[in-house]
């Protein structure tokens, strides 16, 4: 009897002592995609396996550099458009005659989004630029070249011409008118 009151005391004890136990459940697999909606979770389930993203990254790689040249690209030809150069340029050629002869009025860029093709580089001393135009009676695309010989000199324009959709390509800069890019305001302080 006395084995009998023992197991009867120690079940006792293990009945208080039940709640403070850790209690082995088994793990649940994560539900699969064709699964119904999960109404209840446990917080001991499994968890779901995480796919190998390193294809993923390879893939997508090829497009991030894409993107990323595309952009790049963007901002410096936007930085080219938006130049004093560029401005000057397009404001020479309103104010050519065989510009608007041949254009016609309303003179701009021929593009919503033009491209400036060339070289930019005032460091330097080299501009070899070209562009689309249009105006109210035709398009063409406009080129101006200018070097700088000296470190402290000025621009000096070599080219300033307008190729038309027929082919003609016409010398926007010639002997008979100054060149338009020349007058500045320190050479015009400097003549007086």
């Amino acid at each position: 009897m006395p084995s009998r009151q023992l197991l009867r005391s120690f079940s006792v004890f293990r009945s208080a002592f039940a709640p403070l136990r850790s209690h082995r459940r088994t793990l649940i697999a994560a539900p699969s995609p064709n699964d119904g909606p999960l109404m209840t979770r446990r917080s001991d389930r499994a968890l779901p396996a995480i796919p190998s993203s390193r294809k993923l990254w390879l893939k997508t790689l090829p497009i991030f550099f894409t993107i990323l040249t595309a952009s790049a690209l963007a901002i410096f030809n936007y930085q080219k458009a938006s130049s004093s150069i560029v401005n000057a340029a397009l404001y020479a050629l309103r104010t050519s005659e065989a510009g608007r002869r041949e254009l016609g009025e309303q003179i701009y860029f021929r593009d919503k989004f033009p491209w400036i093709w060339g070289e930019m580089n005032q460091l330097h001393g080299r501009i070899d630029i070209s562009f689309g135009v249009k105006g109210t009676k035709g398009k063409g695309m406009m080129r101006f070249k200018s070097i700088r010989r000296t470190r402290m000199g000025y621009f000096e324009t070599q080219e300033w011409s307008l190729e038309l959709e027929d082919g003609r390509k016409l010398q926007l800069l010639d002997e008979a008118r100054p060149d338009p890019f020349k007058h500045t305001a320190l050479e015009a302080e400097s003549q007086n």
